[in-house]
């Protein structure tokens, strides 16, 4: 009679135990093989970031190619003017 008591306990458990087990959660994460960060990927996703912000005022394809010349060292903050200077333009 006291097994009865535990087995909707036991069910739930062993329906959590195979859940987490086949849970296969698709993180995309900028990592480089080496064990760092993706410097180039996280300088160009800040590139398309600061184009959705800015529009046609941001030179997405120029901040893209820095990042590539620059191998990810400059990597643009859209709330930073003076990284993001190089890549305004002024429309008339």
């Amino acid at each position: 009679m006291a097994s009865m008591k535990f087995a909707p306990i036991a069910i739930f458990l062993a329906a959590f135990v195979v859940i987490l087990a086949f849970n296969t959660s698709e993180a995309n994460p900028q990592i480089d093989l080496l064990g760092g960060y993706d410097l180039i990927g996280v300088c160009i996703t800040n590139c398309a970031q600061c184009k959705k912000m800015f529009g046609e005022f941001f030179e997405g394809h120029l901040c893209a190619e820095a990042c590539i010349q620059f191998k990810g060292k400059m990597v643009p903050d859209c709330e930073d003017i003076n990284s993001i200077a190089p890549f305004l333009n002024k429309l008339n």
